[in-house]
């Protein structure tokens, strides 16, 4: 006899999130790159990574492209990099109301964040940024830099590389 069970948890309102990649991008000197964000967003004051969410048409679309394409709109084209096709950590964001455009409502964001090696190439900071710095991760107060799920996930990534070495 097969009985069904009463689970609540299968009652409660499942959650919808928006999916943002973002880059670890290392130099030869194993410093991030880290975008400075405009004042008036999610961001302002902190620092922020390259990379962005998915677009709607962009569902079958392989995940490393989809990131490549998303810094090369923040850091340029000339910028020569390899993204690493393995998620190295993850991090939640909540983005407020009134960064959230013609949505106007809370937005929740799961950011999958990759590894990446910078090349080569000059950096051209788009308009979502106002300057960038290569910091040590290592060497930084991380919270001074980065807020919420870049901090998480930059967290997440820093102590499993350390479990690595």
């Amino acid at each position: 006899m097969t009985r069904q069970r009463n689970n609540l948890s299968d009652m409660s309102e499942k959650d919808f999130y928006q999916v943002s990649l973002k880059a670890i991008l290392k130099n030869k000197d194993g410093k991030i790159l880290a975008l400075k964000a405009v004042a008036t967003g999610t961001f302002g004051g902190y620092y922020d990574l390259p990379g962005g969410r998915l677009n709607v048409d962009e569902f079958s679309t392989p995940f490393v492209e989809v990131l490549e394409r998303e810094i090369h709109e923040e850091i340029g084209d000339e910028a020569q990099f390899i993204i690493r096709p393995v998620p190295v950590a993850i991090g939640r964001h909540q983005i407020d109301p009134r960064y959230s455009g013609k949505l106007n409502r809370e937005i929740h964001v799961l950011y999958i964040f990759f590894e990446a090696d910078y090349l080569d190439g000059v950096l051209t900071i788009s308009d979502e940024h106002t300057d960038h710095a290569w910091l040590d991760p290592y060497a930084i107060d991380l919270k001074q830099y980065f807020k919420s799920g870049i901090l998480q996930g930059l967290e997440m990534y820093l102590t499993s590389s350390k479990r690595k070495e």
